[in-house]
């Protein structure tokens, strides 16, 4: 079919772009599908931690989980001394038996745990920091990115930390 003036229907022009449109489309929708897919889950009734001789069972909507070491000098002590306003999971490197507080929970567990538990989240440093968030049960997500501090010191000092996660 044509137009008056000799040009047609459907232009090279108006091909091109439509072409353009449904790909610019299709690139923000894998650019967003990646970036959820990045974020990891953890369901606790598969990863098994411990605080003091129970298993621990998630009953809050949100945690700061921190992959810490206890081999630094004060890491617990800092880190018992942090204010949030959402608990702390505090995960050992080692294992070591910690006492917990009212906003911390020191967790310890197995090697095997403690492993898929690093490759799972792709923690490459200690001390490290995330948000995990419930999506149901004891089925969480990460909820943020994962921030490597250069010592523990640095990240009590840090004022506003949950809003910069």
């Amino acid at each position: 079919m044509a137009r008056r003036g000799g040009k047609s229907l459907f232009s090279l022009t108006t091909i091109l772009a439509s072409f353009f449109g449904a790909a610019l489309v299709a690139g923000a929708y894998a650019y967003f599908n990646y970036k959820f897919s990045k974020y990891k889950f953890i369901d606790f009734q598969q990863f098994a931690f411990y605080e003091s001789n129970d298993i621990f069972k998630p009953n809050k909507e949100r945690y700061i989980v921190i992959f810490f070491s206890s081999k630094e000098p004060k890491a617990a002590k800092e880190i018992a001394s942090l204010k949030m306003k959402n608990p702390i999971l505090a995960i050992d490197y080692y294992n070591k038996k910690i006492q917990s507080t009212n906003n911390v929970l020191f967790l310890r567990s197995g090697t095997n745990t403690s492993l898929k538990f690093i490759q799972r989240f792709n923690i490459y440093d200690e001390p490290a920091i995330f948000i995990i968030k419930r999506v149901r049960d004891t089925l969480y997500k990460q909820d943020s990115m994962i921030r490597k501090f250069d010592n523990l010191e640095a990240l009590a000092k840090s004022k506003n930390i949950e809003e910069e996660l």
